[in-house]
């Protein structure tokens, strides 16, 4: 059972080029601060290199204007990944940005701040950041690209310098990332179907493991969850299809994980018990609004102590729900008749599924549910969807099932 799981939209914005990464600033003070990342498709031509990204600020002020609003648009060579520095850097923060030039950049909310190229006639595909545990005395970058090429990046008094690059794969380098409990150890992915560890202390001469247990392209059909000390065997495998782009892990909350699968919509998998006895994790929140591709996911570690507003209404009715004395509002009408709706009151405050009153203050982490006390989740989520080129805010309440509440306390 996946317990009491309710998602609705906030916000839809139409970023005008396709839209293929979300990421919510991770430092404390900038919590509120949106990046999305786009680029433009052209006939004959894989990507075209004008881009605009997007910086947004999510207001929480009870109001009816809609919550995003946008900062700052870059004029920049097609983004196809971007990250925050988990860190400030000289007291700013950092967006980390993975560009179709083959160059990684770095952007304040103000201006550049630096770009490295990391290689000719090639696309920048991924990066990742060494600060995972908020650690900022050795600020490095690791990223992929289109030659199969992985590289590593120091960064020191506000400029990009380039460790170390080698070959890792065939084709496409998709995916790379720092592993967060050890911060010398690089994992990587791509086109040749291949998973592939790198211990920096040691060089990138031969690999610390390789794994051939995908049968697609890094990203896949599949979430894999592994061990980091074994990587011969899977601790669990789940089949989401549509294609697997990104996987997000929730900041506070460890066991949750956001997949965007491609032509399958979002979700949100429960990896608490599976990572016990090695069943699939169990989808607890699908988030299925978005009319094309799921590529970009992010979690939001912004805490909803005040009421999330909602995006003008598409339709209202004008008779009141007496028993939960509330009213009905449809929060985004999609071109194929799709709708999400909720409960609010006369405020405009959201009401429970099956609440008799308005509920009290909404927190991001554990609240109070009026039904009987127990402990349930509320959570801020931005996903963008390619060809539509749509970036959808939306928040999920879950209340767990009481077995999968204690298995979570052992």
């Amino acid at each position: 059972m996946a317990g009491k799981s309710k998602t609705r939209s906030l916000q839809v914005f139409d970023t005008e080029l396709s839209a293929d990464a979300v990421e919510w600033c991770p430092v404390s003070s900038s919590h509120n601060i949106l990046a999305c990342g786009t680029y433009q498709l052209q006939q004959g031509k894989r990507v075209s290199p004008p881009a605009a990204p997007v910086v947004f600020e999510f207001q929480q002020e009870e109001s009816l204007s809609p919550p995003l609003i946008e900062l700052q648009r870059m004029d920049t060579a097609a983004i196809l990944d971007l990250k925050w520095c988990h860190v400030m850097v000289s007291g700013k923060a950092v967006l980390g940005m993975a560009a179709a030039t083959g160059d990684i950049q770095l952007y304040t909310l103000i201006q550049s701040l630096s770009s490295l190229e990391v290689g000719a006639d090639r696309l920048a595909l991924s990066l990742d950041w060494s600060t995972g545990r908020m650690d900022s005395s050795d600020v490095r970058v690791v990223c992929s690209d289109s030659a199969g090429c992985v590289s590593v990046l120091s960064l020191a008094e506000g400029t990009l310098t380039a460790l170390s690059q080698w070959k890792a794969h065939d084709f496409e380098a998709w995916i790379s990332a720092f592993s967060y409990w050890d911060m010398q150890l690089v994992y990587s992915g791509g086109d040749d179907c291949i998973l592939k560890g790198w211990d920096l202390r040691v060089g990138p001469s031969c690999p610390t493991f390789t794994s051939k247990r995908h049968s697609m392209g890094e990203f896949c059909m599949q979430v894999l969850l592994w061990d980091g000390r074994n990587m011969r065997q899977p601790l669990s495998e789940s089949a989401m299809g549509g294609g697997v782009w990104r996987l997000k892990w929730h900041p506070a909350h460890q066991h949750l994980l956001l997949a965007a699968c491609m032509h399958n919509g979002f979700h949100v998998l429960n990896c608490q018990e599976a990572l016990g006895n090695g069943r699939a994790c169990p989808v607890v929140a699908s988030y299925i609004l978005h009319n094309s591709l799921a590529y970009g996911a992010d979690w939001s570690r912004l805490s909803l102590e005040k009421h999330a507003p909602c995006s003008p209404t598409a339709a209202e009715p004008k008779e009141s729900l007496t028993e939960t004395r509330g009213h009905l509002r449809i929060q985004y009408e999609s071109p194929t008749a799709s709708f999400d709706a909720s409960l609010e009151d006369d405020a405009g405050r959201y009401i429970p599924e099956g609440t008799a009153v308005a509920s009290s203050t909404l927190t991001a982490g554990p609240v109070s549910n009026p039904e009987g006390d127990v402990p349930s989740l509320t959570c801020l989520l931005a996903s963008c969807s390619f060809y539509d080129h749509m970036l959808h805010v939306w928040r999920w309440d879950w209340t767990p099932d009481e077995a999968q509440q204690e298995s979570e306390q052992c």
